[in-house]
């Protein structure tokens, strides 16, 4: 049985390498190599760097595993374990110089699919701040030596965080949306990367995050942090699992809410 602590502990090491390449590049300049599913959804070619050099040491370490990344997509190994990453989320932020992006790296265990899998491990860094959130199932989620515990709303209404598609075709959709869920909300913020949307949810900084357009490395590390800091992370999906339609992640105490309301049940 693979040791969840291992592979946190593995994922922290590789994420900080990581986040400390995208750093450097971002200070030396950002070139844009290419665009993904609208012209405004871009890849830098630190993407891409960062990318090799996470897959590079994942294949090093654990040369059995599987691999499924933003940037290069997915390579099923011999274990039952899969390595689902995004070497730099909130790549906008980056190319513009915002310093809300992330290195995120999960580890999960069955079919790389989130309806499936069972995530063990996930790390969230931020290489502006210096802060790594960090999971491994049953182990809790923790930044440093705090343990994070989700919030609850108080009856001024939940601190909310959200996100919309680069693709004009769907903000009319994010809006309306936006607009059942805000009798809910104290606030609304929209940071540009879902995996720090996860980690805020996971200590406490958010009390709820809903957004439509999420792929598997988007959340397979920011919704364990979510759960192990006794939340509850979901979607439109069968089971009630994260989708591209729609996920949902929050304390226990507004999930239901806020999922019906993003729903428009």
């Amino acid at each position: 049985m693979t040791d969840a602590s291992e592979l946190v502990e593995l994922a922290a090491e590789i994420a900080r390498e990581a986040g400390e390449l995208a750093r450097t590049r971002r200070a030396a300049g950002v070139e844009i190599a290419d665009t993904k599913s609208a012209l405004a959804d871009i890849v830098t070619e630190a993407d891409r760097e960062v990318e090799v050099l996470i897959r590079s040491r994942l294949a090093a370490a654990r040369p059995q595993d599987g691999f499924l990344g933003e940037e290069s997509g997915a390579e099923r190994g011999t274990s039952d374990i899969t390595w689902v990453v995004d070497p730099i989320d909130g790549t906008v932020n980056y190319a513009y110089g915002i310093p809300s992006y992330a290195v995120s790296i999960g580890a999960v265990r069955g079919e790389p699919d989130p309806a499936e899998w069972q995530a063990l491990a996930g790390v969230v860094f931020n290489p502006m701040s210096g802060e790594l959130f960090r999971s491994g199932l049953g182990d809790g989620a923790w930044l440093g030596d705090v343990r994070l515990r989700v919030a609850e709303p108080t009856g001024a209404g939940a601190l909310l965080a959200t996100g919309f598609g680069y693709d004009p075709a769907t903000h009319a959709g994010d809006l309306a949306r936006v607009a059942r869920v805000m009798p809910l909300a104290r606030d609304l913020r929209r940071a540009g990367a879902a995996s720090l949307d996860f980690a805020f949810v996971a200590a406490g900084r958010l009390d709820g995050y809903f957004e439509r357009g999420l792929h598997p490395w988007d959340h397979a590390a920011g919704a364990l942090l979510v759960t192990e800091a006794g939340g509850r992370v979901g979607g439109a999906g069968r089971g009630d699992t994260p989708t591209n339609a729609l996920t949902v992640a929050s304390g226990p105490g507004l999930y239901e809410r806020l999922r019906a309301l993003a729903l428009g049940e």
